[in-house]
């Protein structure tokens, strides 16, 4: 009977069991799916490259120099690879903006730039619009105040004085705000970060981009070749723009002044995920389309013409390709440091070449006055030996470190020499970037400085004492014509501070020739 019971039992259990494993197991799963879902990473948005609110170089200006689809005013100047929104100049004003006005829902905009000057800070900035409007002039960084839209603004002027610049705002206006220049626009900015972005040895790039009401700005530095290295700037959420509008890029100058170079300015339009991209055929008409094919034919065929004709008069350059004829910009920059590397080392060389044949004239007389020490100790008495002797002692320590100062002179000189050959011998076997280049410029200027306060130290111990005049010396035997201690002492330094004037000069050659690249 207890087993039948038992048996009863374990029948009414098991449905029981296998419908609790099922449960939890479909509820892991549930979990499991969950999760997954949640870490799946959202699907970026569909890009499309859109040419007609776009530029970049080369033939970036046509030959009445305006821009394709764009407008320029002001102070700007187009050319082939970049526009110049404002030169280095006091005062200046200038923009550029799209002809069409902008319809997309979601965008994203890519500019590259550099803004470069000779002075330790800049001004005013340069700044990128979406404005209902065009603003061709204004106190805005050279576009109009009291805009409909957003600017991203690139300040490099300290306006309030709170050594905050220079800096990155997004400042969004509804048609009504006056701009803050008091106060460099914090007290209207929705979204700031601090970047540096002047004087920088590769372009600045600045992506910005507007998906799903959210406005990112995202920077590269200008330190790295490399176009995709971007960091976080700022954003803001739950912005709203206008529907549509235009693109501008506007910059302007005051007492302070720098180059605000655009070199490209790249559109695209965002679709969502999901969402069918429209056709492109549908966009243009027909007749447009038939003119810009001509247009190109037009120009192919006069490309080939001229071809023929460079290829006719220069029959030494045949199947050689075009564009290695001609130089690039960072091609140029790296010879222009190079040459004058090698000025460097050339002067340096000479400067070695003097002070060994000082030396050998140093050496030449401290042999003289000890030979005259000797004639002097054998035809004097005793008394008047040992105070000669002093005094001749003194004369000759005081010689022994001249020569041994210049023989630091002389050593600090071939270190500068021994490091423009490394640098030389790097460029030649391997190549070597920018910033190798400046590191060993500034390693030789440490020597050279070096080298200038040894030479004022000698100068120093080699000015009279006055106890030391009370005390007349013996009076010497003639001797052949030499070069005195101050004489040599004078005329190093003179040497020596035509030669850094010499080093100041050419850089600022460079520097100014540099700015037109």
């Amino acid at each position: 009977m207890a087993v039948s019971m038992i048996a009863q039992r374990r029948a009414a259990t098991a449905p029981v069991l296998i419908l609790t494993f099922l449960a939890v197991l479909l509820f892991h799963r549930s979990v499991a799916d969950t999760a997954a879902g949640a870490s799946t990473p959202e699907e970026p948005p569909h890009r499309r490259f859109e040419y007609k609110y776009s530029f970049k170089g080369p033939h970036l200006s046509q030959n009445d120099g305006s821009i394709p689809f764009w407008i320029h005013t002001g102070n700007a100047i187009p050319s082939a690879d970049q526009v110049r929104i404002t030169p280095s100049l006091r005062s200046q004003r200038g923009s550029v903006w799209t002809k069409n006005k902008v319809s997309f829902e979601h965008w994203e905009a890519e500019v590259t730039f550099r803004v470069s000057g000779r002075g330790r800070m800049g001004a005013d900035g340069l700044a990128v619009w979406f404005t209902t409007s065009q603003g061709l002039d204004g106190p805005v960084y050279g576009a109009a105040d009291q805009w409909n839209g957003i600017g991203v603004f690139f300040d490099s002027f300290d306006n309030d004085g709170k050594k905050n610049n220079p800096s990155i705002l997004v400042v969004g206006n509804n048609g009504n705000l006056v701009y803050d220049h008091q106060n460099d626009g914090t007290t209207q900015a929705l979204g700031t970060c601090l970047r540096d972005f002047r004087n920088k040895p590769y372009p600045v790039r600045a992506k910005i981009t507007y998906y799903k009401k959210t406005l990112t700005v995202l920077i590269n530095n200008g330190f790295t070749p490399d176009k995709e290295d971007y960091e976080f700037c700022t954003k803001v959420d739950n912005m709203v723009i206008p529907s549509e509008g235009f693109f501008g890029i506007s910059a302007a100058t005051g007492g302070l002044a720098d180059d605000h170079d655009v070199l490209s300015f790249l559109f695209f339009r965002l679709t969502e995920p999901g969402q069918q991209p429209p056709p492109v055929e549908s966009e243009i008409p027909k007749e447009e389309k038939d003119k810009y094919q001509e247009e190109f034919q037009n120009f192919q065929q006069e490309l080939d013409k001229k071809k023929e004709e460079f290829q006719k008069e220069h029959p030494d350059v045949q199947g050689e390709p075009i564009e290695d004829l001609y130089e690039s910009v960072n091609d140029r920059e790296i010879r222009q440091v190079f040459e004058g590397q090698n000025r460097i080392h050339l002067e340096i060389k000479q400067l070695h070449r003097q002070l060994a044949m000082i030396l050998d004239e140093q050496r030449r007389y401290v042999s003289v006055i000890t030979d005259e020490v000797a004639k002097k100790g054998a035809n004097t008495g005793s008394g008047q030996v040992e105070s000669a002797n002093q005094q001749l002692g003194s004369v000759l320590t005081t010689q022994q470190e001249v020569l041994r100062n210049l023989n630091e002179l002389r050593n600090s000189f071939y270190e500068s020499l021994k490091q423009i050959g490394s640098v030389q011998h790097q460029a030649n076997t391997g190549g070597m970037g920018t910033y190798e280049t400046i590191q060993h410029f500034n390693d030789i200027k440490e020597h050279l400085h070096t080298v200038k306060r040894d030479v004022e130290h000698l100068v120093q111990r080699g000015a009279p004492n006055p106890a030391e005049k009370a005390m007349k010396c013996p009076e010497v035997p003639p001797m052949p014509s030499c070069l005195s201690t101050v004489h040599f002492a004078i005329f190093i330094v003179i040497q020596s501070v035509l030669f850094f004037c010499y080093i100041m000069y050419k850089s600022q050659q460079e520097a100014a020739a540099k700015k037109f690249f």
